[in-house]
């Protein structure tokens, strides 16, 4: 069993400005859900000081194999430096075939890999075709649980139903099975980690699941908050046109910077953190492990 006591990163919330404010708390079985309204509510965000600077391959005859498509994904392929300063960009409750898409191309574009999270409830045949995109790009593909609730509030056995779920769901499609987990609204409780044999991700966050969150203040915070070891939590939802729009102009922008990107796998490698489902920490920030 895993320890009682467990370090959580909760929710920084979103000022009437925009995106402000961060830190880390411990969460406990008595959270509620008063405070949580979405996974990067939960995350840390920018500060007010920042305002201003603002294949379907040939089924060969089988039905089975969904997640094939006619375009072959080549593999984002690179080698990171120990010495480079390295951030993970993460994606949380797709996969679509609208706003998912759009982000991939986006990576293939600048050439850099990334993380998504999944939510089980979306996956059909054709979001499948996405996800093994994803992967084949080099994209890690990890767990946010399949019905996207409130699992704080929930059973062991529901816990395990939500998580094990997924995780057969995911190593049908890519061959392999996750290694991390985001709780839905960072919510997290004793049971959650007894249950859940899984390293937990948090990240920093600008409430971009928000449209009233301007693109403009999206790419602030991608550009001024990035730092060494920092895992971004952002959102693939379908629609979310303006996380799109920010990453097209953040991206370039932090390789120009000397920033190089990693999977949350190859994050952790790099910082040599241990990937355990033992371990009772919430993670955003590698960099100050």
């Amino acid at each position: 069993m895993k320890k009682k006591i467990i370090t959580a990163v909760l929710a920084a919330l979103l000022c009437l400005s925009g995106c402000s404010g961060a830190g880390t708390s411990s969460g406990t079985d008595s959270q509620t859900a008063d405070s949580q309204t979405s996974d990067s509510s939960d995350a840390s965000t920018v500060s007010s000081d920042d305002e201003q600077s603002e294949n379907e391959t040939s089924t060969e005859e089988s039905s089975e194999a969904p997640t094939e498509s006619t375009d072959t994904a080549v593999r984002i392929d690179y080698e990171l430096d120990p010495s480079k300063p390295t951030i993970a960009l993460t994606f949380d409750d797709g996969p679509n075939t609208t706003t998912t898409v759009e982000i991939l191309d986006l990576l293939e574009k600048y050439q850099v890999r990334a993380s998504f999270f999944l939510v089980g409830s979306n996956l059909n045949d054709e979001t499948a075709k996405v996800v093994k995109r994803a992967y084949d790009l080099g994209c890690d593909i990890e767990n946010h649980s399949m019905t996207h609730s409130y699992m704080d509030k929930m059973t062991s056995e529901e816990i395990a139903d939500e998580i094990n779920t997924l995780n057969g769901k995911i190593t049908d499609i890519t061959g392999e099975t996750p290694k991390f987990f985001r709780p839905p609204y960072i919510a997290v409780n004793n049971t959650m980690y007894d249950t859940i044999d899984m390293t937990f991700i948090s990240g920093l966050g600008c409430n971009d699941w928000d449209e009233k969150v301007t693109t403009d203040r999206r790419v602030l915070v991608l550009q001024r908050r990035a730092k060494d070891g920092l895992i971004f939590l952002l959102h693939d939802a379908e629609g979310n046109s303006q996380t799109v729009e920010a990453l097209d102009q953040a991206i370039p922008y932090l390789l120009e910077q000397g920033y190089q990107f990693a999977t949350i796998s190859e994050l952790f490698e790099l910082k040599g953190v241990e990937v355990s489902g033992e371990d009772t920490n919430i993670y955003t920030d590698l960099g100050e492990q």
